[in-house]
């Protein structure tokens, strides 16, 4: 059945993931196995495909819908034994900007990948993002820009971070953002799409 839980995440069949996280919960399967075999894997095939063109944004969120959704029935039951956590991001739209559709996109994708996030919003001050980062002892930074205004102010952002924060690992997005600018302005990594924000954050990590 955890074959079934994992094809069903594939799909983005959001009624069949969980009606299936009620049986297999009914039958005592283990929430931790629920979760790695079956909703995990079922989004490292998503992430693969879409890497080789078999698979196109849309049906992505159709499947982070339904990842969503099982995580959402899962989560009463998971202890923190059963997750093995691939690192706590902050995630953030920066100061001036209200834009948040693609950062909560990336945010659940992210989520569904094993990674814990704490998501401050949009319209976000680089010094509230510094204190977020500090207090839960986080570690990656993702900031977003929508406008090219705003997009100006990551420098900045970035140049505070590291003068505040030691180890700090930056990653930014945005439609306007750019690999070669990323890298201009001294992020660690530009994540143009949701699963390639997780495969940045798992090698920002280093796990």
């Amino acid at each position: 059945m955890l074959e079934e839980l994992k094809s069903a995440i594939i799909e983005g069949d959001e009624d069949l993931a969980t009606e299936l996280i009620k049986t297999l919960l009914d039958n005592g399967e283990k929430p931790g196995n629920i979760l790695n075999k079956g909703l995990l894997k079922g989004m490292d095939v998503v992430g693969q495909r879409f890497k080789t063109y078999e698979m196109y944004l849309p049906e992505v969120i159709m499947s982070a819908t339904a990842m969503k959704a099982a995580i959402d029935l899962l989560k009463p039951h998971i202890s923190k034994a059963d997750i093995v956590t691939m690192g706590k991001i902050v995630m953030a739209t920066i100061e001036g900007d209200v834009h948040d559709i693609g950062k909560n996109l990336v945010s659940m994708m992210l989520e569904g990948a094993g990674f814990e996030i704490i998501d401050l919003g949009v319209d976000v001050s680089v010094k509230r993002i510094i204190e977020s980062f500090c207090d839960e002892s986080a570690d990656i930074i993702g900031i977003s820009a929508l406008l090219t205004t705003t997009m100006l102010a990551l420098e900045r952002a970035i140049q505070l971070i590291r003068e505040s924060t030691a180890g700090a690992k930056v990653m930014v997005g945005g439609a306007p953002l750019t690999h070669e600018y990323a890298e201009k302005i001294g992020a660690d990594g530009f994540a143009p799409d949701a699963l390639r924000a997780i495969n940045l954050s798992k090698n920002l990590s280093g796990k």
